[in-house]
C-alpha cells in the first residue's frame, strides 16, 4: 500500500508538472492574443483555463497522496509552512513556496470581480517564479529525478518555457488586437496645398 502511494504520487507529481507547462506556455500565447495550433484566440484561453484546472487537481492529488505516505513524513503544517518537513526538508520546503503561490493564484483568480484586474495581474505575475520552484523541487525530491527519461522531459519542459519567456520579452510580442500603428502617407500622394502667398487682399 504504501509503495502505491508513493508510486501515485510520483506520477501525479510529474503530470502536473507538464500541464503546469502547458498552461504557463498557453498563458503567455494568451497574452500574445494570437491564435494556435488552428484555434481562435478565445479558446487558446479556453484551453489555458482549462490545462491549469487539471495541473491544480493533480497537484493536490500529489499532495494529499504523499500527506498519507508514511515514507514522505508530511505533517499539515508542511503543506502552508516550508522548510519544516523532515524528509528533504530544502526541496520540500519548495514544494510547499510552490503551493503557497498556487493557492494565492487560485483565490485571487477566483475572486477576481472583486480584488480588480491589476491586482489579480500582479498576483498572476507570480506564476513566472511559481514554475521554475515547482520544476526544482521534483528535481530535488523526486526518486526519478536521476532517471534519463525524467530528465528529457524536464529539459523539454525548461526549453519551452525559457523559449516562450524570451518571445514574451521580446518587442516582437505585441497584440494584434491592440496594435495602434499609424499609417503614413507617402509623399508623392499627398495632395498639394499651395504655399500662402505675401500679397494682400486687392482692394
Amino acid at each position: 500500500m504504501d509503495e502505491a502511494l508513493w508510486a501515485v504520487g510520483r506520477a501525479t507529481g510529474i503530470v502536473g508538472l507538464g500541464l503546469f507547462t502547458v498552461s504557463v506556455l498557453l498563458g503567455i500565447l494568451t497574452r500574445a492574443g494570437r491564435p494556435a495550433f488552428g484555434l481562435p484566440r478565445f479558446a487558446v484561453t479556453l484551453v489555458h483555463r482549462n490545462a491549469s484546472i487539471l495541473a491544480t487537481v493533480f497537484i493536490l492529488i500529489h499532495i494529499v497522496t504523499l500527506l498519507f505516505d508514511p515514507y514522505a513524513q508530511l505533517e499539515l503544517v508542511d503543506l502552508v509552512v516550508p522548510f519544516l518537513g523532515e524528509y528533504s526538508p530544502f526541496w520540500l520546503g519548495l514544494g510547499t513556496v510552490g503551493f503557497d503561490l498556487l493557492l494565492a493564484i487560485i483565490v485571487t483568480g477566483l475572486l477576481r470581480n472583486h480584488i480588480g484586474r491589476r491586482t489579480f495581474r500582479i498576483v498572476h505575475w507570480s506564476t513566472y517564479a511559481l514554475w521554475p520552484i515547482a520544476l526544482a523541487h521534483s528535481l530535488g525530491t523526486g526518486t526519478d529525478a536521476s532517471a534519463p527519461a525524467f530528465l528529457a522531459f524536464a529539459g523539454v519542459c525548461a526549453a519551452a518555457v525559457v523559449a516562450a519567456v524570451v518571445w514574451r520579452l521580446t518587442p516582437p510580442f505585441t497584440r494584434p488586437d491592440v496594435a495602434t500603428t499609424a499609417p503614413t502617407v507617402p509623399s508623392s500622394s499627398a495632395p498639394h496645398c499651395p504655399a500662402p502667398t505675401t500679397t494682400g487682399v486687392r482692394s
